[in-house]
């Protein structure tokens, strides 16, 4: 099929290129030259595990490209995706003003000939109505600015636009649940599949477009039964990302409060996680207590259905309670700093990883950026090192903290270590050497990840999230 991604930051582009992937002809839209120019050429404008390879092998089979002109892939796509981001604003409402410049531009390039268009940006709920309609607007704005050489002098009221046949398109919700470090994985091996809309024939072009993924082609286990579909209506489909973050989210704060009571009580988080975890109700995903969820997804989808449930009246007292538990957790390990280290002016800590998880350079929202924030108002000297924004140079405009190049240069002069991305390698560093660097070998595991008995060993004093 041919497909028009429009939107090439993580969600966009991963799309894009496993689509092509796939067998689908692709235009990926994108109104940034010099990103558009490095994609060409093969390059991946993000780090994500996998993705320049897949790009490379569309590109030299001729199933992806990468442009600017918005209505060249319009006029290619059988199938429009918008893949634009929806940025949270400070109360909380998701920023859809990308979203509907795109809704706008696609209509002012439609034609008869039938689309799919499907919102593939995180968006509010009731925004396929509202899509439909910008579609429309832009759709209408371009036969009047068409129509207008032809009826100057004609009084404005009486101006209408020409009589040509209406486009003909269909709205289509289509969440994601992507992670960062994973995305291209999470494509061809999905949990499931949703598909709003209430247009049958929109429905079953998305099937269409979706089979080699549903039915596992290009999966790690083929021999598995074919992915799940949820055919829905617009605003459930809608629901089901929204709800499916805030419940992720609210989980990981319940595990840390737990956390916190066990520090209280002298139990440890770990075990109590792997018991409750076995229980099949509850599940062993996203029971790792720590210093808390960051980046693009969960603090954005959860603000979002905060604000859409106080638009309607409704107090979502959990959900804020999540995030309360979420901002609090963020700054545990400057407590347990101050527990360790008493007075912390004066003194230098050095962050192992920046970014809110590992295998992404994505820096959106990270527990680190509170941290570096905190120790820096009290006093403290801030070092930092993280296998991709140490080896890029990229700084993101990282202020308060030094960015070394190596674990050995963060450890050299710090009075303490705090593990804040669990990023594989820290597993195996040479921490006997690190310790012999440092002023006092103190290691604060923010995300319960290192090896208790093997930090000791090599001279640190460990101290953990909830295993007092």
């Amino acid at each position: 099929m041919r497909v028009c991604v429009i939107g090439t930051g993580y969600v966009g582009l991963v799309t894009g290129a496993c689509l092509a992937h796939s067998g689908h002809h692709v235009i990926c839209v994108d109104n940034n030259e010099e990103k558009v120019k490095l994609m060409k050429a093969g390059q991946s404008p993000i780090f994500e595990p996998g993705l320049s390879e897949i790009i490379q092998t569309a590109i030299q089979s001729g199933l992806i490209e990468f442009t600017t002109d918005l209505g060249a892939g319009v006029a290619h796509g059988q199938v429009l995706f918008i893949a634009v981001g929806t940025p949270a604003l400070p109360n909380g409402e998701s920023d859809t003003r990308y979203v509907e410049a795109v809704a706008r531009g696609i209509g002012a390039h439609l034609t008869s000939d039938y689309k799919v268009i499907v919102n593939k940006s995180t968006v509010p709920i009731g925004s396929g109505d509202w899509v439909r309609m910008l579609i429309l607007d832009g759709f209408t704005e371009r036969k009047v600015n068409e129509a207008a050489p032809i009826l100057a002098g004609v009084g404005a009221t009486e101006i209408k636009p020409p009589f040509t046949q209406e486009p003909s398109f269909d709205v289509v919700s289509n969440p994601e649940f992507l992670r960062e470090g994973s995305a291209v994985y999470d494509t061809f091996n999905p949990d499931r599949i949703v598909l709003g809309g209430n247009s049958p024939q929109a429905i079953t072009v998305m099937q269409e477009l979706y089979a080699p993924i549903i039915e596992r082609k290009f999966g790690t286990d083929p021999t598995l039964p074919p992915v799940p579909v949820v055919v829905t209506d617009l605003s459930s489909a809608e629901m089901i990302k929204y709800a499916a973050n805030a419940f992720l989210a609210t989980k990981i704060s319940f595990i840390n409060e737990v956390a916190n009571i066990c520090d209280r009580v002298g139990a440890d988080v770990v075990e109590v996680a792997k018991g409750i975890g076995l229980d099949s109700r509850v599940g062993s995903k996203f029971l790792q207590a720590g210093i808390g969820w960051g980046g693009s997804c969960f603090p954005k989808d959860v603000s979002a259905l905060i604000h859409t449930a106080d638009d309607y009246g409704y107090e979502a007292e959990l959900l804020k309670a999540a995030v309360t538990v979420n901002q609090r957790q963020r700054l545990i390990v400057v407590e347990k700093l101050q527990q360790v280290l008493k007075i912390l002016k004066g003194k230098t800590v050095g962050l192992l990883g920046l970014t809110f998880k590992p295998d992404t350079d994505d820096l959106r929202d990270a527990p680190a950026l509170n941290i570096i924030e905190q120790l820096a108002r009290l006093g403290t000297r801030v070092k930092a090192y993280d296998p991709i924004v140490s080896q890029t140079g990229m700084r993101h405009g990282l202020s308060d903290v030094l960015v070394e190049t190596d674990p050995e240069r963060l450890a050299d002069g710090c009075d303490a270590l705090v593990l804040v991305t669990d990023w594989q390698q820290f597993q195996t560093l040479d921490y006997a050497k690190m310790v012999t660097l440092m002023h006092s070998p103190v290691m604060i595991d923010g995300r319960n990840f290192l090896d208790p008995e093997a930090l000791e060993k090599a001279g640190f004093r460990y101290v953990a999230i909830g295993r007092s």
